[in-house]
């Protein structure tokens, strides 16, 4: 009916409103919801959800304009499962491995691995066939399966396209595919008022960690704990939890990481109107002096005076103006440090 009348769909809920998924495989109803809209002014009065970001937001950007709300749902975040049936089974490295989406955890007896190969063939062979100019897709998943070997590295585009068999140009585009279809992000550098000598390259990671488990070849969470990118899969697995928490309040990245020439590095800065907060993250349970290191660099440099200590151990305390905390329970503390 939405595609043969979909005026009389529409007039349908006209007063009672609807809720329409997967509202991109009919791209005519958004001239007429342009009109309804622009007659009944009655704010989310219609909700569209889609999982084809490329067809949905271009239509959105055509009709809708300056009439939407839009809303960046990722995959759960720690505290959603905290607060559900499952917060008892949680731990590292089922969290990496499993990753955020909601059918691995309502059905319990889905293996990861199947479900996330599922995933990636759908998604190449379904919605990066609608992007244009983009005939190989073997190679195009070669290129994604590169990019999780890269998770939390500085981006290098030549060393991407040299390594895939692809132009440089190429590999920009598709890691702005990748991008704008919520596989993968850029964190930023943080460069304001600082020295020159500093990174200005984003580094990459993935909207989930179990996806990038899966394109790593990894089949257990046993083999997480020993593999050589584990590091790197907490980090991306903190940081999407600080990504999650600002999407979640509608609120857009304020994200940053912070590495000069020198190899002082902060893995993350959640950036407020008024100062900074520097996190050093570890994958480690045992506490170091070491983890202490760069945060009072760059508190000295910044003219700072907190910063938080986010790794797996179990020990909560506070150390010249350092919060020391679980990763479970960063946002928490964060929260606390934002005040």
């Amino acid at each position: 009916m939405a595609q043969n009348d979909t005026k009389a769909f529409l007039d349908k809920y006209a007063s009672s409103g609807v809720i329409i998924d997967e509202v991109q495989n009919v791209p005519t109803i958004f001239s007429y919801l342009q009109t309804i809209i622009d007659e009944n002014q009655i704010p989310g009065q219609f909700i569209l959800t889609g999982s084809q970001n490329f067809t949905l937001s271009e239509n959105i950007s055509q009709t809708l304009a300056g009439r939407i709300a839009l809303v960046s749902l990722l995959p759960l975040s720690i505290q959603e499962l905290q607060a559900s049936e499952y917060s008892t089974t949680l731990d590292t490295d089922k969290l990496i491995f499993r990753g955020g989406y909601p059918s691995l955890y309502q059905r319990s007896t889905l293996n990861p691995i199947d479900w996330y190969l599922y995933y990636i063939k759908t998604y190449v062979e379904r919605d990066v066939r609608q992007i244009k100019n983009l005939t190989d897709l073997n190679r195009f998943q070669a290129f994604l399966k590169l990019c999780s070997g890269r998770i939390g590295q500085i981006l290098n585009l030549t060393s991407l396209a040299n390594d895939c068999g692809i132009s440089h140009v190429t590999a920009r585009q598709w890691i702005s595919i990748l991008e704008t279809s919520y596989l993968v992000y850029l964190l930023p550098p943080y460069y304001q008022n600082f020295s020159k000598r500093i990174i200005k390259m984003p580094k990459l990671y993935f909207y989930d960690t179990g996806l990038a488990c899966a394109l790593l070849g990894l089949e257990s969470e046993q083999q997480v704990e020993t593999h050589y990118l584990r590091g790197s899969l907490f980090e991306n697995l903190v940081i999407n939890e600080l990504l999650k928490f600002r999407f979640n309040q509608g609120r857009p990245s304020n994200l940053y990481f912070w590495r000069d020439k020198t190899g002082h590095e902060i893995d993350c800065i959640y950036e407020l109107s008024d100062r900074l907060i520097p996190i050093e993250i570890k994958a480690s349970k045992t506490l170091s002096t070491d983890y202490f290191k760069s945060l009072l660099y760059f508190q000295k440099l910044s003219q700072q005076k907190q910063g938080i200590v986010c790794y797996a151990g179990d020990i909560a305390a506070k150390q010249q103006h350092i919060s020391i905390t679980n990763f479970m329970d960063l946002i928490h503390e964060l929260n606390k440090v934002s005040q």
